[in-house]
């Protein structure tokens, strides 16, 4: 029997997922960013996502208070120990949806472009099953917090 789930619910748990999704972005484009040479600075992340440095700006600020990101005015920014966990769990929790798609058939860019959003909104249980079908060794983390 399917469970019905009430529409303030999805929407509410939708919204907290946007409201999560530019942090995880942010911090994995650190991660990457730093994985590729020493340093990631407000310019690199202008680039990466077209956006003003203003922008990128507030978001570096936001992810500070929030104890993700550490930034000196001028200074290259680095990952905390909380910032580079979540920046792990969202690459894991990419590479799962990724192979997911890939093993439904859509083509490599396709799946790229659609793990991106799809990584933001998938929930706990649902990830589960998506790493279990495609054989990812992590299927019973892949659930867990992130």
């Amino acid at each position: 029997m399917t469970q019905v789930i009430s529409n303030s619910e999805s929407h509410r748990r939708t919204r907290l997922d946007h409201a999560a999704e530019t942090a995880e972005d942010y911090v994995e484009a650190v991660a990457d960013i730093l994985d590729r040479r020493e340093t990631c600075r407000v310019t690199d992340l202008a680039q990466r996502f077209a956006v003003s440095h203003v922008t990128v700006h507030r978001i570096v600020e936001r992810l500070k208070n929030e104890g993700l990101i550490s930034a000196e005015p001028y200074k290259p920014m680095t990952l905390t120990p909380k910032g580079r966990h979540l920046a792990a769990e969202c690459r894991k929790r990419h590479e799962i949806v990724y192979r997911f798609l890939l093993a439904l058939g859509v083509d490599e860019q396709t799946a790229a472009i659609d793990a991106e959003g799809i990584e933001h909104h998938v929930s706990p249980t649902t990830l589960q099953r998506f790493a279990a079908f495609v054989g990812h060794s992590d299927a019973n983390e892949a659930g867990g917090e992130t």
